[in-house]
């Protein structure tokens, strides 16, 4: 718990967003909320009413009136973070805001730190430390499946996941520490071959979670697309077309873009980053369409997808070096014919058909970019997307998954070679610490001061 707070106090902060609205929500939590507010709320004497309650009235800084408001008065244990909780809903000024918190401050509460409410949840066990991230998942969501990836997080999917697998181990655990104390007698307690049947389970348990971390990225903060080809491939045109707006500039002069641009597309859910580049080709004079080749190159390297993009009439030798270059470097790429419209469909599916997996547009005329988008899809999910299954999206959580991995191939390794109970032991309490440090069923202060911090004031 943080030495420096007293968690026996009154925090109040403003939870609605900075600006002026119609309706801004001030938040109290602590022994005083219900206090406090009815020291502002002459209406109704708020001590007497009961919890999950909404009262009308004005609130009142002496005699003079600072607003009329909406009291919900939630009285501990039955609230958001486990104490005696206020929400006044007032009107969306920031000057009465201010005024409400002011007066608020004055009759013994304190502004609270960035995610002190959700802190508090989670140290009176309201909530897992899982399920409080997700909170503040869910409030950064900008897409369908990071809401319902969240969701799912929040109420308790993951956290049911991980419980059941720390509370099995456990079990196996407390045997293997019982036979220490009957170390003379040299007894088994816990069946060796039913253990090792367990750590294969959790061994596939984790490394499934493990793997869904890198769908969990994708669905979380999207995916980087670095759209790659020779001057005046039409890759300009291609942004445009995908973004149904006029956003690069095109034009048939080789070299128009120099510089790369970013914008955001949302397909089925998933947040695609487009980067438009300066058309790659080997030399060139101009010193400044040389600096955004080099930004190109350095785009394309570090994109999450590639979309290489031709023009159909280009040599069919010349793509083919191109995709042996993208798959000797690792990258994840979509070859895109371009121009089908000038060189014809049919013509040019019989030129490329060497070459399986390549998409045919022709992006001026908008003909075939939904099965791109498809293809896009299909290139960074890998299937269907399910978010009602557990999905890894912290890097927190994937981490401390790799280190419970690592130490249940110890345990493997141990039962394996029949190492001596004590030592087994060792490497249980190390895979069950990692296990708990995901959920904060053991945690430190620093760990707990630092996820929260990275809340929003107010929740």
């Amino acid at each position: 718990m943080n030495k420096h707070s007293n968690w026996d106090d009154t925090i109040v902060a403003i939870a609605t967003p900075p600006g002026v609205g119609a309706i801004g929500v001030i938040r109290l939590s602590g022994k005083k909320a219900i206090a406090i507010a009815n020291e502002l709320f002459h209406s109704k004497n708020l001590l007497d009413v009961p919890s999950h309650s909404l009262h009308v009235g004005l609130l009142k800084e002496g005699t003079e009136v600072l607003d009329e408001a909406v009291i919900s008065v939630f009285k501990a244990p039955k609230s958001y973070t486990g104490e005696n909780v206020i929400e006044i809903s007032c009107h969306g000024s920031p000057f009465v805001q201010q005024q409400v918190v002011a007066a608020c401050i004055k009759r013994g509460a304190r502004l609270a730190r960035p995610g002190e409410f959700t802190q508090r949840a989670f140290l009176n066990g309201k909530l897992d430390l899982t399920q409080a991230e997700a909170v503040a998942d869910l409030i950064a969501s900008n897409t369908a499946a990071a809401q319902k990836t969240a969701l799912h997080a929040m109420r308790g999917g993951f956290s049911a996941h991980l419980i059941s697998l720390r509370e099995r181990l456990i079990k196996f655990s407390a045997l293997i520490e019982l036979e220490l104390d009957f170390s003379q007698e040299d007894v088994e307690f816990a069946d060796r071959q039913q253990f090792f049947e367990l750590i294969n389970e959790l061994q596939q348990s984790t490394t499934q979670l493990i793997q869904s971390f890198q769908l969990g990225n994708v669905i979380k903060n999207g995916v980087s697309v670095a759209i790659i080809g020779k001057p005046n491939a039409g890759k300009s045109t291609l942004l445009n077309t995908l973004l149904n707006e006029n956003r690069a500039i095109v034009s048939d002069i080789p070299g128009t873009t120099r510089d790369t641009i970013e914008e955001v597309l949302n397909i089925d859910g998933v947040l695609f980053r487009l980067i438009d580049t300066a058309g790659i080709r080997e030399h060139t004079s101009d010193i400044i369409e040389s600096a955004g080749v080099e930004r190109s190159i350095s785009k394309m390297k570090e994109a999450g997808l590639v979309l290489y993009l031709f023009d159909a009439a280009d040599d069919e030798n010349e793509i083919l070096q191109k995709q042996v270059e993208l798959t000797q470097q690792g990258l994840k790429f979509i070859l895109i014919a371009n121009k089908i419209d000038i060189a014809g469909e049919a013509a040019a599916k019989q030129k490329w058909s060497s070459l399986p997996g390549i998409v045919f547009i022709a992006a001026k005329n908008h003909l075939h970019t939904e099965v791109l988008k498809q293809k896009m899809l299909d290139a960074v999910l890998g299937g269907t997307l399910q978010t009602e299954n557990t999905i890894i999206t912290n890097a927190r959580h994937y981490h401390a998954l790799m280190e419970v991995s690592y130490s249940l191939n110890d345990i493997k390794a141990g039962l394996q070679n029949k190492i001596p109970g004590d030592l087994l032991a060792l490497d249980i309490r190390r895979c069950l610490q990692y296990l708990g440090e995901i959920t904060g069923t053991v945690s430190n202060e620093e760990q707990l001061d630092y996820i929260f911090s990275k809340f929003c004031i107010g929740k």
